[in-house]
């Protein structure tokens, strides 16, 4: 298992969640919502938090489709981390940008908020967070399980 943080990043249309993982690199974490205004903007909020934390890698969650197909939040998804890749290449170039299957993680962020006792409609700044820490969370457990790097590179 790698050790250093890494952020994991849930993209919205209106907001995006971003969630860090330890050093160690075995729990996630919640740390904000960002709010979506425009692509260059939310990029750059996004990079300023990965400079703050260090972070050596980003892992972005891919929004595909139940039968696997790319749909317009993937294709969104996909400008977002191109825009986040690009921000890093100067004083950051070795941050690696990740992307991985983010299916079902806002239902399942939707569901632990319901079980908690919180409604999800009146709580979408951390529904975001939550869904950012649980597509995190897979990505740590996948490596830890595995022993590679979670996702795709991009």
């Amino acid at each position: 298992m790698r050790k250093g943080v890494r952020l994991g990043i849930d993209v919205g249309k209106k907001r995006i969640g971003v969630a860090r993982s330890d050093s160690e690199g075995l729990l996630a974490t919640p740390v904000c919502t960002v709010m979506r205004e425009t692509l260059e903007q939310s990029a750059a909020e996004v990079v300023a938090i990965a400079k703050e934390f260090n972070a050596f890698e980003c892992v972005i969650g891919l929004p595909l489709s139940m039968t696997g197909n790319n749909s317009q939040s993937t294709d969104d998804a996909r400008d977002f981390a191109a825009a986040v890749k690009e921000l890093l290449r100067g004083e950051m170039a070795t941050v690696d940008i990740r992307m991985l299957d983010e299916r079902l993680t806002t239902v399942s962020a939707h569901a632990a908020l319901r079980t908690s006792g919180k409604k999800p409609s009146r709580a979408r700044d951390t529904v975001d967070q939550v869904a950012a820490v649980i597509l995190l969370q897979q990505a740590l457990d996948q490596e830890s399980a595995t022993g590679r790097p979670p996702g795709i590179a991009i």
